[in-house]
């Protein structure tokens, strides 16, 4: 690919951002700077163009984007696609989650070693046969991170859904009304021992997998909803440090043993 063409959603290239290989992908636009100032308070925003906002960072002297990719799957697809495009091989995903276990804590972060695919995004790269499962490499450098952090950490099977209510069968919504085939779903994932729902990790995933890039995820738990269903404010804060704090310092095992 020519360096200089541009992408069209993410209005990058090859040169603009240095022939970065490292990606750190997180939902939220307002949490792309936390990120990138967790590891390099010096980064500098180069693009910003609908959900999508990028920062250039320094790691280990490697290059390493920040990128916001918006709510689900496809934005998120969108995302890992043209950035694949431009020279990214390796995507960590960081974000937050609802624990759906009773033993998974408030401020534990879950590390994803497969997908249940309820999204649909996915499907347009791979059959829904073909398993969301992370990377053996960025598996390893989430969990040895999370271990020398000593922040406590769940190793497991995510469902990623395409809506936030019904798909999570969430009944607080506008209609109050769950579809049947959704009803009684997080009783039977907690049954099968899924430990938390969250919503792009099956696309980051299959992508990745699909296409030969390395993918992996890792989720602060910011609400249990065996307990209760209302986030508090300083527990959506410990749940996104956590998982900032383990997604960077995985980020730094994975490009150290690349050199």
């Amino acid at each position: 690919m020519n360096e200089e063409k541009i992408v069209y959603h993410l209005n990058l290239n090859e040169a603009k951002i240095k022939r970065a290989h490292y990606a750190l992908l997180t939902g939220d636009p307002e949490r792309v700077s936390d990120i990138v100032s967790a590891f390099d308070p010096q980064a500098a925003e180069i693009a910003c163009r609908r959900e999508y906002r990028t920062f250039l960072g320094q790691m280990n002297t490697h290059p390493v984007l920040v990128v916001s990719t918006g709510i689900g799957g496809p934005s998120t697809s969108i995302a890992i696609d043209e950035l694949a495009q431009i020279g990214i091989h390796t995507f960590i995903r960081v974000g937050t989650t609802g624990a759906i276990q009773p033993n998974v804590g408030v401020g534990d972060v879950i590390i994803t070693s497969g997908a249940v695919r309820l999204d649909g995004a996915s499907t347009h790269y791979a059959p829904i046969e073909y398993p969301a499962v992370s990377h053996h490499e960025v598996l390893f450098a989430l969990i040895e991170a999370a271990q020398n952090l000593s922040i406590h950490c769940h190793v497991g099977i995510t469902a990623s859904s395409d809506t936030f209510y019904p798909g999570q069968e969430r009944y607080n919504s506008y209609s109050k009304y769950v579809l049947k085939r959704f009803q009684g779903m997080t009783e039977e994932l907690r049954k099968l021992q899924v430990l938390n729902y969250e919503m792009e990790c099956s696309t980051v995933l299959t992508l990745c997998s699909c296409m030969g890039l390395r993918g992996g995820c890792v989720t602060g738990v910011i609400v249990n909803r065996t307990k209760e269903e209302y986030i508090e404010t300083e527990d959506l804060k410990s749940g996104e440090i956590n998982a900032i704090q383990v997604a960077v310092k995985a980020m730094s095992y994975l490009i150290n043993e690349q050199k």
